[in-house]
């Protein structure tokens, strides 16, 4: 997908998601695709392919990176950079090595790449870059190089509209009830041994610390959700789960709102889990639950993605952050966040 002009130093930038199955012919396929190479018992992808029975076979997450690219081309074409803009998918259809087969033959020389990750850690980052070098070797010579731009768990256009999300779930919520509702963060879990090799906890950690610090609440709780592998490999907690369980037990009936801060638009892991699952827990607990949404196409979202962009066109733009840490860099060290088993 194409839209734009050049620009001397950058030509290009790729939007780069996850991808998800638009119809029920094409779920299990692209579930093998996510866990090609990795053991997992086909009794487990039968389990988590019935998620898909509940939205028709449609995972949410590429209607939403389309709606996302559309508002992005507009901010593009409003306020610049000039960039033709791209779309691949690490699992699914349109998938990365054909987005940057269509920019060698569109004459792309050098691109930005936007990875829908906000956090550091071996999935959420570095893989991405692998994924990138792969797909341009398969390529070939004609390949574009491709730059990652980098992570914006602290960018202040990531935190003001995960704020605004949360703002707008707790007005769901009754006036009377709202100043003794819970706020619970919610991320994707993942093995506690790759949590210890990447910055993954921190960043969640201090995004939620400066979200909640935005929306003015006295106390937040952080749960991971998601997980998947052997009950005997440690997982980073706590579960979502205990945590609602708990929140229940201690505070009796009243309302809890649950913010996806791991995820920056719906797929499963969002309308099954949470919308599904963790909301007839809540039933069950006796717990009222809304739930905000992600930060999707934004207005204030879109334009980081172009304050990112801007800021590796124009040495001179500011590099966005809030908080203590400071903006990431721009590149990695060589051993942050290591593959599985290396």
């Amino acid at each position: 997908m194409r839209v734009g002009c050049k620009v001397p130093s950058f030509d290009a930038l790729l939007i780069l998601s996850f991808g998800g199955p638009e119809g029920p012919a094409e779920v299990e396929p692209f579930l093998n695709n996510v866990v090609r190479g990795r053991r997992v018992p086909p009794e487990r992808l039968a389990e988590v392919a019935k998620h898909y029975d509940h939205f028709g076979g449609v995972s949410p997450i590429n209607a939403q990176i389309r709606a996302l690219l559309a508002a992005l081309i507009a901010e593009l074409n409003a306020n610049g950079p000039p960039l033709a803009v791209y779309w691949g998918n690490r699992h699914w259809h349109p998938m990365l090595e054909d987005a940057i087969g269509q920019m060698a033959e569109d004459g792309i020389g050098r691109a930005m790449a936007f990875c829908t990750s906000a956090f550091g850690s071996y999935p959420g980052c570095r893989q991405y870059r692998e994924d990138i070098e792969r797909a341009r070797a398969a390529v070939g010579g004609a390949a574009p190089r491709i730059d990652k731009l980098r992570l914006f768990y602290n960018h202040p256009g990531f935190i003001e509209t995960v704020a605004a999300r949360l703002e707008e779930a707790r007005a769901a919520i009754p006036a009377e009830q709202r100043s003794t509702s819970a706020t619970v963060f919610t991320a994707h879990s993942i093995p506690s041994a790759m949590a210890a090799s990447s910055p993954y906890e921190g960043h969640v950690r201090e995004a939620c610390r400066l979200v909640a610090e935005r929306a003015g609440l006295g106390s937040w709780h952080l749960a991971y959700q998601s997980r998947s592998g052997p009950p005997s490999q440690p997982w980073l907690e706590p579960d979502l789960r205990r945590v609602l369980e708990t929140l229940a037990a201690t505070n009796g009936a009243g309302y809890v709102t649950l913010v996806p801060i791991g995820f920056v638009t719906d797929h499963m892991e969002v309308v099954y889990d949470l919308d599904i699952e963790a909301a007839g827990l809540c039933e069950e607990l006796g717990l009222g639950m809304v739930r905000a949404s992600t930060v999707g196409c934004h207005p204030r979202f879109v334009r980081m993605i172009r304050e990112l962009a801007l800021e590796r066109v124009d040495s001179s733009a500011p590099r966005l952050a809030v908080g203590s840490g400071g903006p990431p860099a721009d590149e990695c060290t060589p051993h942050c966040c290591p593959p599985p088993g290396a």
